[in-house]
């Protein structure tokens, strides 16, 4: 089985028609395969998903008209360094992908055609059964909420007999003055009892803290850039 999989279809470094109309088959496949993966229960653009479907296909083809040449090697090397700085930076998964994508298509460029396919297959699968987990992420519970008080008030432990009641967990993540120093902004993480009302909760605060503005909203998560 190992050596069938580690099995190249190039003979002697020479392409023959039918190894580049098999490898191409192949990298459309595979791409078909991550892009389908990457758009699971996930915003996307049309852009994105069709440069994975054929981004496979392009890196195969680059490596096999380089096929063993040095000199063309460092020319597409640098032709990709380029490509990268003139790039914006994306999220993690849309690297992920781009790096699945190539490295697929660096498989089949070689002729590994059953090892590239089988390796898009068994990430793209990985990565499907982690998002279906919410492995690593936030609990769907998860709310920041933004607190307005006058900076006359004593805002360290004023809340949290509310807190106690309402919440499984708080942190106060940020404290900000605003209008011309007036007021503070007290910006909380929480997870939210699943018994507890977000009604009778924001009442209780807006008795405390003189009716000023409240703010609840869903926990979103920034920091996923390469």
């Amino acid at each position: 089985m190992s050596d069938f999989l580690f099995e190249s279809i190039i003979k002697n470094g020479k392409i023959s028609p039918d190894s580049l109309f098999l490898a191409t088959a192949v990298s459309l496949v595979a791409g078909l395969i991550i892009a389908g993966s990457y758009m699971y229960k996930r915003s996307y653009s049309q852009s994105f998903i069709l440069s994975l479907v054929l981004l496979p296909c392009v890196v195969q083809v680059i490596i096999m008209l380089v096929n063993g040449n040095i000199g063309a090697g460092v020319a597409v090397a640098g032709a990709f360094s380029l490509i990268r700085f003139r790039s914006a930076p994306g999220k993690g998964q849309e690297i992920t992908s781009i790096f699945l994508a190539m490295a697929t298509g660096l498989a089949t460029g070689m002729g590994f055609i059953y090892l590239g396919l089988i390796f898009a297959v068994l990430i793209s699968l990985v990565g499907l059964l982690l998002r279906a987990v919410n492995f690593g992420g936030r609990s769907e519970s998860a709310r920041f909420l933004k607190i307005m008080i006058p900076e006359d008030l004593d805002f360290e432990g004023r809340f949290d007999d509310i807190f106690e009641r309402y919440l499984r967990k708080s942190e106060l993540v940020q404290v900000k003055s605003c209008d011309m120093g007036t007021m503070f902004k007290l910006d909380y993480e929480i997870i939210m009892k699943s018994s507890g009302s977000i009604k009778k909760f924001l009442d209780e605060i807006r008795e405390k803290n003189g009716n000023l503005e409240i703010c609840l909203t869903r926990a979103v998560t920034n920091i996923d850039e390469l």
